[in-house]
C-alpha cells in the first residue's frame, strides 16, 4: 500500500552475523526487514559460515555478504558509514568482549569500532557464559556506551539445557530497531491502552463476545511504547503477544475491564478505548452448564459503559474511543464524542472489505473537536502511529 507509514522505509541496515547455533535466525531477520522497506548489507564471520553459508544470507539480503577483512580493504570504513542501524544477531560472548575492550581482528570487529550509529546486539550463548562476571562485566560497560541490548531469553539452549541465553525472536528484534530510531514524543505520557473482546458468560463454559482479534489495540500499545510512553494493555482473549515492555493486564468481562481501568487510571494521562467491549450480558449466570434440554430463553442486560463513566471524572486523562460501525454512519461517531465527553474518537466501517475485525488492515476516521482526518486503506500498525502522531500534535 502506497501510503504506508513503515519506520525502516528506506533505512540502511548493516547486519552483524557471528558464530552461533542461532545464526540461522538471521535469514528471517533479514526477510523481515526487507519487507518493511529497508535495505541490508551482511557482514559474517569465518566462525559464522560453520552455522549458515554466505549464499542463504545473500539470497535473503539481495545484497553482497561481506566477511574479509582485506577483500575489500576499505569496507570497514565504507559499510558502516553507510549504514543508518548496525544489529550484530546473534551476538557471541567472543563479539562482545572483543568490542567492550576494543579489539579488531576482523571485518566485523573494526567496522564496529568504525560505526557512529545506532547500535543493537542481540546476546547468544550458553547460559553460562551469559552469567559469567567477566562477560557481565563487558555488556554492562557496552550498555553503559549507548549499545541496546535486545534479549537474551530464558529456556531451551542447543546444548539441551534450560537457562538464559536464548536469542530474542526475530519480531522482538525487529521491534527494538523500530524503537532506536522513532522519535520519543510520548516519553511524557502513561498511557492506558484497551484491545480485544470482553466475554460474558451465562454458565462456566459459554459466553456471548465478538469477532475482535486486539490487533488494534495491540498495534497501538507497541507504537506508544516505540514512541516513549508508559503502556499499560488491558486486554481481553486474544492469540497476539504483548511487546515486551508493556504492562500487560487480562480480561475477560467488560466488568473485569472497568475495573482494570479504573485502577490505572490515576496514574495514566491517556486513555485508548479500543477493545471491543460487549454492549450486553446475560441477566442472570448459571453455576452449572446449562443442560441441552427443551427452549432457552437468554435475557441481556446492558453492560457499563467503560467511557461513558471515565469522561464523567473530574481529572480525567485525555480519552480517545473507537466507533466500529455498520455502513458509513460517522455522524453517529461524532454522536459519541460528544456525548461521552471523549476528547479524539476513531471511525471505522466494519462491513467494509479489508476494515474492521481479524484482519491486518483498516480504513478510519479520525475525529476530534478541531477536525477530520480520513485515512486511506493502511495496516493496522500504520494506522496506530496516525492516531500518535495526532495525539501528539493535540498535546503540543
Amino acid at each position: 500500500m502506497k501510503n504506508e507509514r513503515k519506520v525502516l522505509r528506506n533505512k540502511s541496515i548493516l547486519i552483524g552475523v557471528t558464530g552461533g547455533v542461532a545464526a540461522y535466525k538471521a535469514v528471517d531477520l533479514i526477510r523481515r526487514l526487507r519487507e518493511e522497506g529497508s535495505s541490508v548489507t551482511v557482514i559474517m564471520t569465518e566462525a559464522a559460515k560453520n552455522f549458515i553459508t554466505p549464499l542463504s544470507l545473500e539470497v535473503a539480503s539481495q545484497n553482497r555478504v561481506y566477511s574479509d577483512l582485506f577483500s575489500d580493504p576499505l569496507a570497514h570504513i565504507m559499510l558502516p558509514a553507510n549504514a543508518d542501524i548496525m544489529v550484530i544477531a546473534p551476538a557471541t560472548a567472543n563479539i562482545i568482549g572483543k568490542f567492550a575492550r576494543g579489539i579488531a581482528d576482523n571485518l566485523l570487529s573494526t567496522s564496529l569500532l568504525s560505526f557512529r550509529g545506532k547500535l543493537i546486539i542481540a546476546p547468544a550463548m550458553n547460559w553460562r557464559m551469559y552469567e559469567n562476571p567477566i562477560f557481565q562485566e563487558n555488556l554492562r560497560y557496552l550498555l553503559s556506551r549507548g549499545v541496546i541490548q535486545v534479549g537474551p531469553e530464558k529456556g531451551a539452549l542447543a546444548c539441551g539445557e534450560e537457562g538464559m541465553g536464548r536469542m530474542s525472536g526475530v519480531s522482538e528484534i525487529v521491534e527494538s530497531i523500530k524503537s532506536s530510531i522513532t522519535k520519543k514524543d510520548l516519553v511524557k505520557e502513561k498511557v492506558i491502552v484497551t484491545a480485544g473482546p470482553t466475554r460474558e458468560y451465562f454458565d462456566p463454559v459459554r459466553f456471548i463476545s465478538n469477532r475482535s482479534s486486539g490487533r488494534m489495540g495491540y498495534a497501538i500499545a507497541s507504537a506508544a511504547l516505540r514512541r516513549g510512553a508508559q503502556v499499560t494493555l488491558i486486554s481481553g482473549h486474544s492469540s497476539l503477544n504483548p511487546t515486551k515492555g508493556v504492562n500487560f493486564i487480562p480480561v475477560e468481562t467488560a466488568a473485569d475491564m472497568l475495573d482494570a481501568v479504573n485502577k490505572e487510571l490515576n496514574l495514566s494521562t491517556v486513555l485508548i478505548m479500543s477493545a471491543a467491549v460487549s454492549d450486553f450480558m446475560p441477566a442472570e449466570k448459571h453455576k452449572n452448564k446449562i443442560e441441552k434440554s427443551g427452549e432457552l430463553l437468554l435475557r441481556l442486560n446492558k453492560t457499563p459503559d467503560i467511557l461513558s463513566e471515565i469522561g464523567k471524572k473530574k481529572n480525567r486523562p485525555f480519552i480517545i474511543g473507537f466507533a466500529a460501525e455498520t455502513g458509513g454512519r460517522i455522524e453517529r461517531a461524532e454522536k459519541k464524542l460528544k456525548e461521552k465527553n471523549m476528547d479524539m474518537i476513531i471511525f471505522n466501517d466494519v462491513t467494509e472489505a479489508g476494515s474492521g475485525f481479524d484482519v491486518d488492515t483498516n480504513r478510519v476516521v479520525i475525529i476530534d473537536k478541531e477536525k477530520k482526518i480520513e485515512l486511506p486503506l493502511l495496516s493496522k500498525n500504520s494506522v496506530a502511529d496516525a492516531i500518535l502522531e495526532r495525539l501528539v500534535e493535540i498535546r503540543a
